[in-house]
């Protein structure tokens, strides 16, 4: 006779790991949260310096393009010697991976600053300085969170790919089930890696929404009928 087939989850296994898969949870959180916010940081003065000065934009995004298309298990196979099997191994080529969204999104999001803005801030007396995060950041917002947005689902993606040097969050659980041919905890691995890039995309798109409401069509509305004339209004 034909052994059963393995069913696709086993509970009772799920039930008996489950501090394991919060650990591993909260691991891929941490991996992918340090990992773009290190991201952001490297990104935003580079694409600010190429922003205004447009002759480093070329070079940079060439070098940000070079990095985003090796492919991951080489990356680490390049930093092993120099750092190992550990968190800044993963750390480097996770950070590696967002700076060209990071990059051509800030840039784009600056270029679409409205010239009449820009003009008017600076008639005022605005500095540099001040035109750029009082006006044109505040205008390139929807711009630069969906960047962050991408970055922060492809990181999570990748993550998972770190297992194989000892640092993958619920990459583990993947490479685990796949060594031992056993369905759960790949699946279980598989589904909350799919989950949590939801959650992640569904959170920043809420933030953006939160910090920039003059793009929501209700307000632009409302902005409209507050600009209008009373007469006007009262036609309409």
């Amino acid at each position: 006779m034909r052994a059963p087939a393995e069913v696709l989850v086993n509970w009772s296994w799920i039930g008996a790991h489950r501090g394991e898969i919060l650990r591993l949870t909260v691991q891929h959180l941490e991996l992918t949260a340090i990992a773009v916010a290190l991201g952001v940081a490297a990104s935003f003065p580079i694409a600010v310096a190429a922003y205004r000065h447009r002759r480093l934009y070329a070079p940079v995004s060439w070098i940000a393009g070079l990095l985003y298309v090796i492919p991951a298990l080489a990356l680490f196979a390049l930093l092993v010697p120099y750092t190992g099997l550990s968190t800044t191994t993963a750390e480097i080529g996770l950070v590696s991976y967002t700076l060209l969204v990071l990059i051509r999104n800030i840039v784009a999001g600056l270029d679409g600053v409205p010239a009449d803005a820009r003009e008017a801030a600076l008639g005022m007396g605005y500095s540099p300085s001040q035109l750029l995060w009082r006006v044109e950041l505040p205008l390139a917002l929807p711009v630069i969170i969906a960047g962050v947005r991408i970055a922060t689902v492809t990181t999570i993606g990748l993550v998972t790919v770190t297992a194989l040097i000892g640092q993958g969050g619920l990459g583990s659980l993947i490479l685990e089930g796949i060594q031992r041919a056993f369905s759960t905890p790949s699946f279980v691995g598989a589904v909350l890696s799919v989950a949590l890039a939801v959650a992640a995309d569904g959170v920043l798109l809420a933030l953006q929404r939160g910090l920039t409401p003059w793009t929501r069509p209700s307000e632009v509305r409302a902005v409209m009928l507050e600009a209008a004339p009373s007469s006007t209004v009262a036609a309409g």
